[in-house]
């Protein structure tokens, strides 16, 4: 068993019998003696996807969660479904719309992510920082229009529209950032 003493940004615990990532903690020292430190914590509840606070007393026992991360691979959308692997079991899951609309714009077929596991049930899917997609159709490129940073914006292959600079032509692959769904750079 954890106590506070051991939260930290990117801890898994346990709060009402849910699995949670531990955002952000600060402490806050007390003012009068004999008072104990109050850690609070900002979490999202990883079945839910809620972001909550609580706050914590300095000693206080924290309950870690069962929570098990494994490479995965993303198969392919099945109605509004996404199918991935496991790839050290080779089993399959199949992950609800409602979990797959914040991520499927930058999923492509034979990537792989990490699948987080709570009780045997797969309850997060971490993409990597950045990927590749391809520009499927775009603007055409508006020559001699360098004077000032123009962007336009751009379809790519798995439906996501972004804004991409005007000089990137269809065809074309780009990496975009999966925190904040940003144009990075050509490839």
């Amino acid at each position: 068993m954890a106590t506070t003493a051991d939260l930290k940004r990117g801890l898994i615990i346990q709060i009402d019998k849910a699995p949670c990532l531990v955002l952000e903690v600060t402490s806050q020292s007390p003012s009068a003696r004999g008072g104990n430190t109050l850690f609070k914590t900002k979490y999202r509840n990883l079945l839910t996807g809620q972001v909550l606070e609580k706050a914590f007393k300095g000693g206080e026992r924290i309950d870690e969660a069962d929570f098990e991360k494994r490479k995965g691979q993303f198969l392919y959308l099945s109605a509004e479904e996404g199918v991935f692997m496991d790839l050290t079991s080779y089993e399959q899951y199949e992950i609800g719309a409602d979990r797959m609309a914040p991520i499927q714009g930058y999923l492509r077929e034979g990537m792989e992510v990490q699948l987080g596991f709570f009780q045997g049930d797969v309850v997060s899917i971490e993409l990597p920082l950045v990927v590749e997609l391809e520009v499927a159709e775009t603007a055409p490129v508006i020559k001699h229009a360098t004077a000032t940073a123009q962007t336009k914006e751009a379809v790519l292959e798995t439906g996501m529209r972004l804004q991409v600079p005007s000089y990137l032509e269809a065809g074309e692959k780009v990496k975009v950032d999966t925190r904040d769904g940003r144009f990075i750079s050509r490839v």
